[in-house]
């Protein structure tokens, strides 16, 4: 059996396997924050893919407005998140646990209140909001809680090493941990002994001057030592270096810090598993178990299961990779990788929370507002002439063609395979069902590339691979004496030079 389908205990709750749904935006919930049916939907689609812990969405502690989120504020909410669970756990064998969340405010002109705005009674209101939400969590039928304390939001804001505060809870690290450890004790003594308490955290903040590993893992150690069960480590997503969008209030992901958060098709496969791998090792070597949760662009099985056996973590998170295809888990256990919806990290997804508009992941089917499902098992075709591949080269890129594939339910899209050289052909992109065109712009002159493409159904089932496709790039040569010439010129300072060349 593969690593990664092994049962996990983590305190009151034993996970049927280590795979992870973090918790992510969906715009589903309305501005009353009730639990309505597209929530339903979408949460039982996830159990009913056999993730071994669905993490639900970050919802509300407080009654602060913040458009459509779900919320744990009051009692109002118990019967809306009672039946969720019930749900979910009549779909599958996840175990659920909501994401407790509080955040500050902010506004349409750019201003947001900071941390040092707020006085000891209103971290005192924080603290006892955290402990009221977490005993409902455990009302409500939950498995767990998982605290929110990454990205942008107010426990995070108090971690940071741009924490402004200049009494107790600011400037130092022990200072810093203050409010977050306060939390965190007090949830445990809301709880109870047997329930599981999980923390979503930064590993990096990813700005300038912002804490890295070096403080992750003390603070991991530190919200371990105060009852924390498991550690979840996230990146990035931070205000201080998000683009302001006039009349529209900040959003954290919008910077580099929101790159480094959710990696996009240009960064590598597993880009920030440097982050899970330190923080654990700091983890282990105060002699604590405690689990630790590796994100970070991770879709493959081989790739899932080295994190593993690896010791870069404990458990592996995927959260675009599951909005692509919720049934991966059921899919790796039953040997069936072959029929796994890849995730393209083109981050749509992103870009739609961005707009504050519904999040659905850009593969699905138009209008379906869902991940497919389907039992079927017949695969797509091509048509009497085959797939009729074509590919050229323009313009410093390579444009490919195809004719449709058929299937007797419905064509979910094509897997493109590319070569370099003489080269293995290896995945290189996912293209929805609507399109037979696709664009290539990572091509070098003096290279000959080979593609091939695969269609797949609903059900993930894949038609025959089509026809290869070679094109020859030319090397593109530079008339030399067309640039303009740099002239270097003494500066006024000692040790500078200035460089200046062409008109302005």
């Amino acid at each position: 059996m593969s690593v990664l389908f092994q049962p996990f205990p983590i305190r009151s709750m034993t996970l049927p396997n280590r795979l992870v749904l973090p918790a992510m935006v969906t715009r589903l919930s309305g501005e009353d924050g009730l639990v309505n049916d597209d929530i339903r939907a979408r949460y039982v689609r996830y159990a009913q893919g056999g993730v071994g812990l669905i993490v639900v969405e970050a919802m509300a502690v407080h009654a602060s407005k913040s458009g459509p989120l779900l919320r744990i504020s009051s009692d109002a909410f118990l019967p809306g998140l009672t039946d969720l669970v019930e749900r979910c756990h009549a779909a599958g064998p996840s175990k659920v646990v909501p994401q407790i969340i509080h955040f500050l405010k902010i506004a349409r002109s750019g201003w947001r209140q900071t941390v040092d705005m707020l006085s000891p009674s209103d971290l005192d209101d924080i603290v006892e909001a955290y402990g009221l939400a977490a005993l409902r969590a455990r009302t409500a039928g939950f498995d767990g809680v998982e605290l929110h304390m990454a990205h942008a939001y107010t426990l995070a804001s108090f971690l940071s090493r741009l924490n402004p505060r200049r009494d107790a809870y600011g400037g130092t690290l022990e200072n810093r941990l203050r409010l977050p450890v306060r939390v965190v004790e007090r949830v445990r003594s809301m709880v109870g002994a047997d329930f599981a308490v999980g923390v979503r955290m930064l590993g990096e903040e990813c700005i300038r001057n912002g804490y890295t590993v070096v403080d992750a893992g003390p603070i991991a150690v530190r919200l371990a030592r105060a009852g924390v069960d498991y550690i979840s480590l996230s990146a990035g997503g931070k205000f201080e270096d998000a683009r302001h969008i006039e009349g529209e209030p900040l959003y954290p992901y919008t910077g580099y810090s929101g790159d480094r958060c959710m990696p996009g098709s240009n960064y590598p496969d597993g880009a920030n598993l440097y982050i899970p791998e330190a923080v654990r090792a700091t983890v282990r070597a105060a002699g604590l178990t405690t689990p630790i949760v590796a994100a970070g662009k991770i879709s493959t099985h081989a790739l899932a299961a080295r994190v593993v056996e690896s010791g870069k973590g404990d458990l592996v998170a995927m959260a675009r990779a599951l909005l692509a295809d919720p049934d991966i888990p059921r899919k790796w256990q039953t040997n069936h990788e072959e029929r796994v919806v890849h995730c393209v990290y083109g981050n749509v997804c992103k870009a739609l929370d961005e707009n504050f508009r519904r999040v659905d992941c850009t593969l699905w089917p138009k209008k379906l507002g869902q991940a497919p499902t389907s039992a079927d098992e017949v695969a797509p075709e091509w048509g009497p002439n085959g797939s009729e591949i074509r590919v050229q080269y323009r313009d410093g890129s390579v444009r490919l063609s195809w004719s449709s594939a058929t299937d007797n339910e419905a064509l979910y899209g094509y897997e493109l395979f590319r070569a370099v050289g003489s080269g293995s052909l290896t995945h290189h992109a996912s293209i929805r069902a609507a399109s037979t065109r696709f664009e290539d712009a990572r091509v070098l002159g003096g290279e000959t590339y080979r593609y091939a493409l695969v269609p797949y159904d609903l059900a993930g089932n894949r038609g025959p691979r089509s026809e290869v496709a070679e094109v020859a790039i030319p090397t593109d040569h530079v008339d030399a004496s067309a640039l303009v010439p740099l002239s270097i010129n003494p500066g006024s300072l000692d040790g500078c030079i200035s460089i200046t060349g062409g008109q302005g």
